[in-house]
């Protein structure tokens, strides 16, 4: 499939990640529906999405019209049979057989054209794309948090994917507003293995006590780090980032310098995944 063929897209999960996603494809001009089983979630993102565009609107970066526009091309459902689109974008919780799971049901509802892609983190594009029919048209697109600001856009080639494919995604991310990166499949691709140790180096500064949360924040930022660790685990999500490193120790064989926290872990476990929860390693009001 060609860009100039992409008329609708389809987002699963209509979580932080996939309501940020679903509202930059609606912006930039396309039909695109939001899904999630649970309708609580769905509602709650229809309601963020047009919070998000009135703040553009303050800012002075959007207008009324294009406000408007944009909720018209937003259509959300709770029904799979729905989801027969140009391109589907999955962004649910970073499991092997959840994702493998929805590709199959979608694959099953859409034509061999349809492209799949997947928002995972630290998931092999390869492994996604093995239990898929036509594993070619299964790549790895990669958005960061918040979708709607965050410029970068990983495009991964899994070992089916088709090259078209990949620059297909490329120019679908440019269209978007995004600077595409083109990678390989390997553990993490290119940010978070970059990335990893920004956050597990600092939490075994906090584990074995040589400084508090505040302080090693503040010595990041006073680097030139615009967040530091603690506070953007809090903004992506304690659980989503936690998920994201017990799932890079595994593809790295358990290599103990990706090994996850036990502080992390005790917070995820406590229901403190940051700032959508109202509490992570900081409280918010």
């Amino acid at each position: 499939m060609k860009l100039e063929e992409i008329k609708t897209i389809g987002v699963v999960g209509a979580g932080t990640m996939g309501q940020g996603i679903a509202q930059i494809c609606a912006q930039a001009g396309y039909t695109t529906i939001l899904f999630d089983i649970n309708a609580q979630v769905l509602e709650k993102a229809r309601a963020g999405i047009a919070q998000t565009l009135e703040q553009g609107i303050t800012r002075g970066k959007l207008t009324l019209a294009e406000k408007q526009a944009t909720l018209a091309r937003l259509n959300f459902t709770g029904e799979t049979l729905q989801l027969s689109c140009d391109v589907i974008i999955e962004a649910v919780v970073e499991r092997l057989e959840v994702k493998q799971s929805i590709f199959k049901e979608l694959a099953a509802i859409n034509t061999s054209n349809t492209i799949l892609a997947s928002n995972t983190s630290s998931i092999p594009i390869t492994r996604l794309a093995a239990a898929v029919p036509h594993p070619e048209r299964v790549v790895g697109m990669h958005f960061f948090n918040p979708a709607h600001i965050m410029k970068l856009v990983e495009v991964i080639s899994g070992a089916a994917t088709a090259p078209l494919i990949a620059q297909t995604i490329r120019q679908l991310a440019e269209k978007l507003g995004k600077t595409a990166v083109m990678a390989q499949d390997a553990p993490g691709f290119i940010v978070n293995r970059v990335a990893r140790h920004f956050y597990v180096e600092a939490l075994k500064l906090l584990e074995e006590g040589v400084a508090g949360v505040e302080n090693i924040d503040r010595l990041m930022r006073a680097s030139g780090f615009k967040m530091g660790p603690f506070e953007l685990m809090d903004l992506i999500g304690v659980d989503t980032n936690y998920s994201v490193t017990s799932s890079m120790f595994e593809a790295f064989h358990y290599d103990a310098k990706f090994r996850p926290s036990r502080i992390q872990q005790q917070k995820v476990d406590a229901g403190h995944h940051g700032r959508k929860s109202g509490k992570g390693f900081y409280t918010y009001a």
